[in-house]
C-alpha cells in the first residue's frame, strides 16, 4: 500500500520516468504501468503461488546491511559481494532483487536515524510548500441550548504558519477525510508532506523508531492526494499544538 502510494507521487508529482521508478523499486516496468493505468489509489494485490526467493535470506541480509553501516568505506562489502555471499547460502535469485531490498531498507534506516538518532534534530524552518501539520483536540460549545463536546481538526501550514481549523462530533475517518479535503481547498493546494501525532485514524500500530502500521484507509487518502506522512516521535508530543510539541517534534519557527 505505500509502495503504490510512493510510485504515485514519483509519477504524478515528481515527473519520474517510468524506467527510473523501476529502478528504483525493483518492480518490473508492466507492473507499474498497470498501477498507473488503472488510476487506482489502492491496490489489489494477487496472493502469489509462492514467496519470494528472498524471503528465508531477508532477516540475515537486514543483519549484514545494519553491520556494513557500522564499517568504514574500504570495509564495506560491495552489493555484488552481498549477492555473491548470499548465493554461497543457496540464494537463487537476482542480483536486482537483492540491490532493491538493499536501497528500501536504507532509505527506512536513514529516515530512522533522522526522526530516533541522537545529536540529530529536525530543521526549525521549513520551504514554502514544503509540509502541514495536523493533530486534533477537543473543546465544548453551547448547540441548541446544550453543552456538547468538539472534537477540533487543526491544520497548520508550517513555512507561512497559516492555519484552518474545523470542528467536528467525532473523530473518525470520515471527519478526518472531510477536514483535509476542506484544508487543502482554502489553503490553496497540498503540500509534499504531512506530519502527524499517532493518532488512531491514521497508525494501527506503533513501532520502534519510526516503525508504523499505518492505516489501510489512512494510507488510501495519502495516495490520492499525493503527500507523504510522517509521524512523531511518540515520545516527543502529545499534541502538534502545544508549545513542547513545537519545539520537540516540529521545531519552533514561530519563536514560541
Amino acid at each position: 500500500m505505500a509502495l503504490l502510494s510512493v510510485i504515485r507521487r514519483w509519477h504524478f508529482r515528481d515527473q519520474l520516468s517510468i524506467r527510473e521508478i523501476a529502478r528504483r523499486s525493483g518492480l518490473s516496468r508492466n507492473t507499474i504501468r498497470k498501477y498507473l493505468r488503472s488510476g487506482a489509489v489502492e491496490p489489489s494485490f494477487h496472493v502469489p503461488d509462492r514467496p519470494s526467493k528472498l524471503d528465508p535470506f531477508a532477516e540475515r541480509l537486514s543483519a549484514w546491511l545494519r553491520r556494513e553501516m557500522t564499517r568504514t568505506r574500504k570495509q564495506k562489502r560491495t552489493m555484488k559481494q552481498l549477492h555473491a555471499d548470499l548465493v554461497s547460502l543457496g540464494y537463487e535469485g537476482s542480483y536486482n532483487r537483492v540491490a532493491a531490498f538493499a536501497r528500501a531498507w536504507r532509505d527506512d534506516y536513514r529516515r530512522q536515524q533522522q526522526m530516533s538518532g541522537r545529536g540529530t534534530f529536525v530543521p526549525l524552518s521549513f520551504a514554502p510548500g514544503e509540509a502541514f501539520q495536523f493533530d486534533w483536540s477537543e473543546d465544548w460549545a453551547i448547540i441548541a441550548g446544550v453543552r456538547t463536546k468538539l472534537q477540533v481538526a487543526h491544520f497548520k501550514l508550517s513555512h507561512s504558519r497559516a492555519f484552518y481549523v474545523r470542528a467536528y462530533l467525532l473523530q473518525t475517518h470520515e471527519m478526518l477525510f472531510d477536514a483535509h479535503n476542506h484544508a487543502f481547498r482554502v489553503l490553496g493546494g497540498v503540500p509534499r508532506r504531512g506530519i502527524y501525532d499517532n493518532m488512531r485514524t491514521a497508525v494501527d500500530k506503533v513501532g520502534r523508531g519510526k516503525e508504523r502500521n499505518v492505516n489501510t484507509r489512512f494510507q488510501t487518502m495519502v495516495s490520492h492526494y499525493l503527500f507523504e506522512a510522517e509521524f512523531c516521535n511518540p515520545a516527543a508530543s502529545a499534541s502538534v499544538f502545544n508549545v513542547y510539541a513545537e519545539n520537540k517534534c516540529f521545531g519552533n519557527p514561530a519563536g514560541l
